[in-house]
């Protein structure tokens, strides 16, 4: 940071208040965008109450030109902007905080060296091998040391290890135990289907898995997150143990919206 003429310390990129949650043990609820790629959902998410957004690059064919849109629309706002990247590479991720995530979630993390790899791309040296270029959009184009630039950007970045698969799961001790891991985000969809029972989150199996991720989260003082497909289950979800909740996605939430808005036009007519 640098120090204004009143020594007030000035900070180079957006405050993450949602990791600052997360590490005190605190609930921090969010939502996914993956259909409308228009800048006005980022504010329209954080005047909804939204702490964070996670706009997606794995399933809906954005490129980072969509991508630094809709993270640079969030910037003014009070919402934190978290990129899921299409895989576990180096030039995604480093591309991803570049536009100006405060984050990352990393798909199909299966082991302790997965979770490495993916650090090492969020984190700047000494912590990691994350690229570097300055005056850009994640240090808001200013001016400033780049050391203090750097640490700044470590002690800032969230990364969420993606967890979808059998072998995730038995392995979900080991990752929550890597430095610089703060989320194990439990997949739903993938995580089922790679267990054989496709879509049955209500299998023993899913629900041993789950209990799983969600001890190695306690264990270790990391944040288990999940995705809530309506309000009816995001207080189980919460009683359980999870802490960083997305509520739904925006195209299920505008179809659910208007499917009730159409339906009440129709019982009025009806009437």
């Amino acid at each position: 940071m640098d120090r204004t003429a009143s020594g007030r310390k000035e900070p180079h990129m957006k405050h993450n208040s949602v990791k600052r949650i997360l590490a005190a043990g605190g609930v921090s609820p969010g939502t996914m965008v993956f259909a409308l790629d228009t800048p006005a959902v980022a504010p329209l998410a954080a005047e909804a109450g939204a702490e964070w957004a996670v706009f997606d690059m794995e399933h809906t064919g954005w490129g980072f030109d969509t991508i630094r849109r809709l993270v640079g629309a969030a910037q003014p706002t009070t919402l934190t902007p978290l990129v899921r990247v299409p895989a576990n590479e180096r030039h995604f991720i480093g591309r991803a905080l570049d536009t100006g995530a405060s984050g990352v979630l990393v798909p199909m993390v299966h082991t302790e060296a997965d979770a490495r790899a993916a650090v090492a791309s969020a984190h700047y040296p000494p912590d990691g091998d994350r690229g570097a270029a300055f005056t850009m959009a994640h240090d808001l184009y200013t001016d400033g040391n780049v050391a203090d630039k750097m640490r700044e950007a470590n002690d800032n970045v969230l990364v969420a290890a993606m967890i979808e698969s059998a072998e995730a799961v038995e392995n979900a001790d080991a990752i929550a135990a890597v430095a610089g891991v703060d989320i194990l985000w439990v997949g739903q969809f993938d995580l089922t289907s790679g267990l054989g029972i496709p879509g049955q989150t209500d299998h023993p199996d899913y629900v041993s898995a789950v209990e799983r991720v969600i001890e190695a989260c306690r264990k270790h003082g990391k944040a288990p997150g999940i995705m809530a497909a309506s309000p009816g289950v995001v207080e189980p979800l919460v009683a359980g143990g999870f802490r960083f909740v997305a509520y739904w996605r925006d195209a299920w939430i505008y179809k659910q919206g208007l499917r009730d808005g159409i339906q009440s036009v129709r019982d009025a007519a009806n009437r």
